[in-house]
């Protein structure tokens, strides 16, 4: 179990030419031409929530020490510290637990969002020498900056997901490593997923097509969250959401998203964790989340 508690140590602050954006009193990167958010793909109401539990909830300890683990794997370690970038990333949870554990590892290590109400509150919680810029996921307007990017659990929300992928295609340098997590199995589609807004949920297969579409290699893709996903489905077994209101399905998501009490929160922590390194050993025939890691040629 990854009990270990995120540590505020200053990162390594750098900057690569090229990126852009201009630097404001609050410390975020903007760019000349205003960034709209796509509140109706990412609903910045649900980023407070965010930020209270991303340090704490079973499900993104689970994730984050999974994902973790496939970095490991992926970069060798003595290539020294990289250029990476976590696109789409919200309040910056992965971005704080990465600098905590890796914090010689990257330069620069950024969060890059559109929302501005993220990225502020990103601010209080990231550790001195983590970069913020505001972007559109769809217009990046970067070309062979990062070697290394994450787009994790953002492209289901997307109308156009292939075209999220050649946009972090094009930021990545050649042979820049991309690592995209998703929910998977539209057999697991429940409740959660309609005030979530999820366009769809994804398979191994679907990778592969992503892959040839964005003309990225998929290196790896494998299942996670498979010990924890008899009771993900019972749980999530629920009728009457067509008819609530806006309002309930959204005090609905906020109930399903709290953190568990200590002891059960502790417990699936401790289940979870258990699928690293299992899983990295072994697939899994299936999970409620895939995780991929693509290539740029």
């Amino acid at each position: 179990m990854d009990a270990k508690d995120d540590t505020f140590r200053p990162v390594r602050s750098c900057q690569i030419k090229g990126l852009g954006g201009n630097l404001q009193t609050d410390g975020i990167h903007r760019p000349s031409t205003p960034v709209q958010h796509r509140d109706g793909e990412y609903d910045p109401a649900g980023f407070a929530t965010l930020w209270a539990m991303q340090a704490r909830h079973f499900w993104y300890r689970g994730r984050h020490r999974f994902l973790l683990a496939a970095l490991d794997r992926w970069l060798t370690p003595d290539s020294g510290p990289r250029a990476a970038v976590d696109l789409g990333g919200g309040v910056g949870g992965w971005v704080r637990y990465l600098a905590g554990r890796r914090p010689e590892g990257f330069c620069p290590l950024a969060l890059a969002d559109s929302s501005e109400i993220a990225l502020q509150l990103a601010g209080t919680v990231l550790p001195a020498g983590v970069v913020r810029y505001q972007v559109d996921l769809m217009n990046l307007g970067w070309r062979e900056q990062w070697d290394v990017a994450f787009l994790l659990d953002v492209i289901e929300h997307l109308p156009d997901d292939a075209g999220a992928l050649r946009q972090a295609a094009r930021a990545l340098k050649p042979g820049g490593l991309l690592f995209v997590t998703t929910p998977a199995f539209q057999q697991f589609w429940s409740y959660n997923d309609d005030p979530a807004h999820h366009l769809r949920r994804y398979t191994r297969r679907d990778f592969a097509v992503l892959a040839k579409r964005t003309g990225l290699e998929l290196c790896d893709a494998r299942y996670f969250m498979f010990l924890l996903s008899p009771l993900y489905w019972l749980a999530r077994r629920r009728g009457g959401i067509a008819g609530m209101t806006t309002a309930e399905k959204q005090a609905l998501l906020a109930r399903s998203h709290r953190v568990p009490t200590a002891p059960f929160n502790l417990a699936l922590t401790a289940v979870f964790a258990a699928e690293t390194p299992l899983g990295h050993w072994l697939r899994f025939p299936w999970g409620t989340s895939l995780l991929g890691v693509f290539r740029r040629p």
